[in-house]
């Protein structure tokens, strides 16, 4: 088709429907609180399903309440093409978080409705459970059950603060499909979403074009010395864990910086006992996140801290002992649909880069049983999972054209 290269999403009608669906669960600072299964989660839902089924898609959903709107293709032999994101929300999460991935996809279904656009391959626009895990851990949970990482049964039995289950929870807010999870086949993927992080809008860039995501580990480390009072007790017999936790903080920042680019580390999760203002404390428990997207990297900075940080809480008579309680192996998005997305960015006159996800998206998952890619616009600041998390409609604008023409070419528009 022509006119292809030429099509373009309504901006004012994208934006309208981001800021119709932040009323839905509204936060207490200008952002939104729509948690998994909350009943603001299931309103959402409702309106997400009335919209796909006003624009003649027909929805479908599993038993993990992944929600799978599909616009038919012309031959019913090839497998369809994926987008989506997510809907819930932090607890005082933003606006756009997975938001902008979920209804972006929309935006292309109108688009392409508007022009009667047909595609070979269908095109289905998906709304993954859980992506937050706030109220239920892990993150990422509907797409993991999809992708084979957990059995539904252990999803069903995870348990938030207030000890409801996920399985009942579900129930309850009338979200449990039919389908079974993980039964659907994808020919590609692709997820639309806000960066999270400061990259691309210092670098004055439009698009970033996600290459890969990052891996993790997560150590678990303690630290014990010996509680003592701090007025009475002398410098040098002191066996204090707090300054073991520095050192090791210190040490953890150190193999960050000295595998640049894309490499992250920190101490995040940290319990000091016994906590209290004039004891040296005796005891710490705390977790080092270190992040990059080279799996040999990754596991070099995991190797140097496990073997250097021993070493300096002996130097000050701390014992150190630590296992890893989290992992992530990083995920390599799919070169063709990368390259589908850098197509369409050069395509529409978008500046772009790649870039690496800081965070971990439902697309990580899915890229281990399809072909995926993501796209990423600038957020102010890099600030996300904040209610005063913000973009600008021409951001949101760039990151909708570029998944309407990868989304396009990978479907095969039918002349």
């Amino acid at each position: 088709m022509d006119c292809a290269k030429n099509l373009r999403i309504d901006p004012d009608r994208l934006w309208d429907s981001l800021m119709e669906m932040a009323r839905i669960g509204p936060g207490v600072a200008g952002g939104n609180n729509r948690q998994t299964l909350t009943d603001e989660d299931a309103r959402g839902r409702a309106l997400f399903r009335t919209w796909c089924e006003e624009a003649g898609m027909t929805m479908g959903v599993d038993t993990m309440g992944n929600m799978f709107a599909t616009r038919a293709g012309t031959d019913p032999d090839v497998l369809p093409v994926y987008m989506g994101s997510h809907l819930d929300t932090q607890p005082t999460g933003g606006k756009y978080d997975g938001v902008l991935g979920v209804l972006g996809g929309l935006e292309v279904v109108r688009t392409i409705d508007d022009l009667n656009v047909k595609t070979r391959h269908p095109i289905v626009l998906t709304n993954w459970t859980n992506e937050e895990g706030t109220r239920f851990a892990p993150p990422m949970l509907g797409s993991g059950v999809f992708a084979g990482k957990h059995t539904r049964d252990w999803a069903y039995d995870r348990v938030d603060a207030d000890g409801k289950t996920f399985g009942d929870e579900i129930k309850r807010v009338g979200w449990v499909g039919e389908e079974e999870v993980g039964t659907r086949q994808m020919h590609a993927m692709f997820e639309l979403h806000i960066e999270q992080g400061p990259i691309l809008e210092a670098a004055g860039r439009d698009i970033g074009v996600v290459t890969h995501g990052q891996g993790l580990r997560w150590i678990e480390c303690t630290l014990t010395g010996k509680e003592s009072h701090t007025g009475s007790t002398p410098m040098h017999m002191r066996k204090n864990a707090g300054r073991g936790l520095a050192l090791i903080t210190e040490l953890a920042h150190e193999i960050a910086m000295k595998n640049q680019p894309n490499a992250v580390g920190a101490i995040g999760h940290i319990d000091v006992y016994p906590n209290s203002r004039n004891i040296i404390p005796g005891k710490v428990v705390c977790t080092v996140d270190m992040r990059t997207h080279l799996p040999d990297r990754l596991s070099g900075m995991v190797d140097e801290f496990m073997e250097r940080a021993p070493n300096l809480c002996e130097d000050i008579r701390v014992g150190f002992e630590c296992r890893i309680v989290g992992q992530f192996d990083p995920p390599a998005f799919d070169e063709g649909c990368v390259a589908a997305v850098r197509n369409a960015a050069e395509k529409m006159g978008y500046s772009h880069m790649d870039i690496v996800s800081g965070a971990g998206h439902d697309a990580c998952w899915i890229n281990d049983v399809a072909p995926t890619a993501m796209i990423m616009c600038p957020c102010v600041g890099g600030l996300s999972h904040n209610e005063a998390e913000e973009i600008s409609k021409e951001w949101a604008e760039a990151g909708t054209n570029v998944l309407l023409h990868a989304v396009l070419e990978t479907a095969e528009i039918v002349e």
